[in-house]
């Protein structure tokens, strides 16, 4: 168990993390635009974003297991203050001239790497900081927040500063997640008694316990399935997002940052408006509206040939998705043990995104065969088959 932890946790807890996101969208753009500069081949901007999937897939488990055992706050503070490393050696290695595909995988793979260790930790601290009727509108603020302050101001500055200089974004990252971690070890470190009879099993036999619990709840596991499913079309899209803009859309390179702010304003509206359609409708069936609002975005995403259009669609789109995941995750922090919050939510991630590399990879092989427009659709078309999935699982059960 937990105990009580004062409100200004919270607060602290949220500018920790606003100020990691607003470094993140200056450099996720920028990452997307430099590998556009050092080539043009869907398959290997694509790998770029496999390398920052693979990760979790093999490590995912394993830092739920230390997020449960390590203290929270620790390990949070520990793992920005790597990555700020990281990102720190790649604008560096840009400045020096020598920030080509090799540093852009490797940065992608470590980066992706330690954020496994933070999610699982991050996942498992906030209710410790808000109470359980609280979950859904703290999830739904973080996420406003982050858009906000990553997004719309991070995001369409990263185009700017790339185009001033290209080391300047990423040097920014190393800054903000530098900042993140001060903050992060001033929450209040809370007294945790539970984790340490697990031990015996091993740290895999850890790790599975988490696996096996997601998989034995009627309700977690079917909202883990789906999103794998969608996961698989989001993670296509992804890898080939900029250069869909730039070559379907005609964004402009230096507008490249501000048509993916389009997304955060949705967020935003998404994330605010989470926890009131949440007790309107109750979490699952607002979570399966959300779904067939996605698809509708997408197809129309899929269809559009201009900027704006593109962008609208988008901005639906990201709304529908700051919805899902807010909601997805207060009903796992509130009907998941405390102790095990750290391996249920990396479990989660771990099935969730399996299919994600999967979806890069087929859209950079469909993006050199066939062009980078006819990825947009195919995605609609499994994001539409998720959705109507997704009604037939995601009803309440008796638990």
């Amino acid at each position: 168990m937990t105990a009580p932890v004062p409100a200004r946790d919270f607060r602290l807890l949220w500018s920790a993390t606003v100020a990691s996101r607003f470094g993140d969208a200056l450099r996720t753009p920028a990452l997307a635009l430099l590998a556009a500069t050092v080539t043009r081949d869907p398959r290997v901007i694509a790998a770029v974003a496999v390398a920052g999937q693979v990760p979790p897939l093999l490590l995912g488990l394993l830092g739920g297991v230390y997020a449960d055992r390590w203290d929270r706050r620790r390990t949070m503070a520990l793992v920005d203050g790597g990555r700020a490393v990281v990102v720190a050696g790649l604008a560096v290695a840009v400045a020096l001239g020598r920030g080509g595909m090799v540093a852009l995988l490797v940065t992608a793979f470590l980066l992706a790497a330690l954020g496994t260790l933070f999610d699982a930790a991050a996942f498992a601290m906030l209710p410790s900081v808000v109470p359980p009727e609280d979950l859904p509108r703290a999830n739904g603020r973080l996420a406003a927040g982050t858009a906000v302050a990553g997004g719309l101001i991070g995001a369409p500055a990263a185009g700017v500063l790339f185009g001033a200089a290209a080391p300047l974004p990423f040097a920014a990252n190393a800054l903000t997640f530098t900042l993140a971690a001060l903050l992060t070890l001033t929450l209040t470190r809370t007294r945790r008694t539970g984790g340490a009879g697990a031990r015996g099993r091993g740290v895999w036999g850890e790790g599975l316990e988490g696996l096996r619990f997601v998989r034995g709840d009627g309700v977690l596991w079917p909202l883990t399935l789906v999103t794998a499913g969608s996961n698989l079309a989001i993670g296509g899209l992804l890898a080939v997002l900029v250069l869909y803009a730039l070559e379907v859309l005609r964004v402009p390179p230096a507008g490249y940052g501000l048509f993916a702010a389009t997304a955060v304003v949705g967020g935003v509206v998404g994330a605010l408006g989470a926890g009131r359609l949440a007790a309107r409708l109750g979490t699952l069936p607002a979570l399966r509206v959300v779904l067939v609002a996605q698809t509708v975005a997408l197809v129309g995403f899929a269809l559009a040939r201009h900027p704006v259009a593109g962008g609208v669609a988008l901005a639906v789109f990201a709304a529908g998705g700051a919805v899902w995941n807010s909601l997805r995750a207060a009903y796992g922090q509130r009907h998941v043990p405390p102790d095990l919050l750290g391996r249920v939510g990396a479990a989660q991630r771990l099935v969730g995104l399996v299919t994600a590399p999967v979806g890069a990879a087929l859209a950079g092989l469909a993006g050199a065969a066939y062009g980078v427009a006819p990825v947009a659709g195919a995605a609609a078309v499994v994001f539409a088959v998720v959705t109507v999935a997704g009604w037939r699982v995601l009803r309440p059960v008796p638990r």
